[in-house]
């Protein structure tokens, strides 16, 4: 005898895979965006990896072919992550939050995690890296969206009701500061915080968060040498060009070497062991050398586009009373859109340096799989709506 849940899967699956209506039930622009932006990655990785895969490791296009199969794997994820429907995702909050603080104490255990350049952020499985805290924005954000389903009314009456969740996410901090992990932290928080304050939560009580968060920051950044020197760094690189300045004043002088149209695909100098990381976390100033102020306006604005769907389809799902796809779809945009920001202002020198990688274009598997499966649920609210409006009856939900 099968579970209420498995007939409920199995009924979604086939719904969406034998109704003729389902081939109607995407968001083209959604799916528009994402493509050009992976495939502009992939072709960026290619192009600013090839002489550090060379000389490590014999093989031009090294950093291609993994990020391709990386591609592929997070292709198959999203296909898998479509056929799933939300209220699995709604049951699953718990667990996810709970596995998110597994994954992230993984990187502290000898012989299993893996620290480079000081930070531990990595954990070894037959032979690939994994990132867990890719993994555990998307967690966090499922989770907080159930909390805000759940406790609607508390979270707008009483003030423990505001704090419980936040404390949670706090463990979840205290993990990514021991790594140390900075813009995995900013990312979070600020797309947490945002969820909070669009499920009605005063903004009064943000006042107080602002303000312990700020000393927080405060202490954290006077707490190390090194991390002081990245706060002032960026302000005049071109103070010490060759040593605490280097990487953004190459990042700056990719920029410089772009001008309107790009020196063309494939010519940069930068990536020529000048700029640091020009494949995963700079990939962004290595396009803006090769293509020009005209593919960074492009970039930005296929950004945009992705972005303001995901906000359109979580103001849907908010006015068809499904609160936590709506959530699920505000979230996503939200991380999408901020992490996106900060890596090109990191890249163009308005911020800090972050290890931020540019969702679904720089190099790195945790990463694009995990924003694959990102995608695989925004589309999937996207598509339960449609459908939703095209019967006489939604949905039908299941008890867990």
């Amino acid at each position: 005898m099968k579970s209420d849940m498995q007939l409920y899967l199995q009924h979604a699956w086939n719904d969406t895979a034998h109704t003729p209506e389902a081939t109607r039930t995407m968001d083209y622009w959604i799916i528009g965006s994402s493509l050009v932006l992976i495939t502009l990655g992939l072709i960026m990785v290619g192009s600013a990896s090839v002489s550090v895969a060379e000389k490590y490791s014999g093989d031009p296009f090294y950093y291609l072919w993994r990020q391709l199969l990386f591609t592929a794997v997070g292709v198959v994820a999203l296909l898998m992550t479509l056929r799933i429907p939300m209220k699995f995702w709604e049951s699953l909050g718990l667990v996810l939050i709970i596995s998110s603080g597994v994954l992230l104490a993984l990187v502290f255990i000898p012989g299993l995690g893996r620290t480079v350049n000081g930070s531990a952020r990595w954990v070894n499985l037959a032979g690939f890296t994994m990132q867990p805290s890719e993994m555990v924005k998307l967690f966090c954000i499922i989770y907080m969206a159930g909390y805000l389903v759940r406790h609607q009314q508390a979270i707008h009456d009483s003030l423990a009701g505001f704090v419980r969740p936040l404390l949670l996410m706090m463990v979840i901090v205290v993990l990514l500061l021991l790594e140390p992990d900075f813009g995995s932290i900013a990312v979070l928080m600020v797309t947490i915080i945002a969820l909070m304050w669009l499920a009605g939560v005063p903004i009064s009580r943000f006042a107080l968060l602002s303000g312990l968060g700020l000393i927080l920051l405060v202490i954290i950044a006077l707490g190390a040498q090194y991390r002081t020197q990245r706060l002032t760094t960026f302000l005049h690189p071109w103070d010490d060009p060759f040593n605490s300045g280097f990487q953004l004043t190459q990042a700056l002088i990719a920029f410089g070497r772009g001008e309107w149209f790009g020196v063309g695909l494939g010519a940069s100098v930068q990536k020529l062991f000048y700029l640091p990381e020009a494949h995963t976390d700079f990939l962004f100033a290595v396009l803006a050398e090769e293509l020009g102020l005209v593919g960074v306006v492009a970039v930005i604005g296929l950004y945009v586009i992705l972005v303001a769907r995901a906000l359109h389809i979580g103001r849907s799902a908010e006015k068809r009373q499904r609160p936590f796809a709506a959530f699920i779809a505000y979230g996503i945009g939200i991380w999408i859109g901020l992490q996106a920001f900060i890596n090109m202002g990191v890249n163009m020198g308005v911020l800090p340096t972050k290890g931020l990688t540019l969702p679904f274009m720089s190099y790195g598997g945790s990463s694009i799989v995990v924003m694959c499966v990102a995608l695989g649920m925004l589309l999937r609210v996207d598509m339960e709506l449609r459908l939703e409006g095209r019967r006489s009856q939604p949905l039908q939900s299941f008890t867990w």
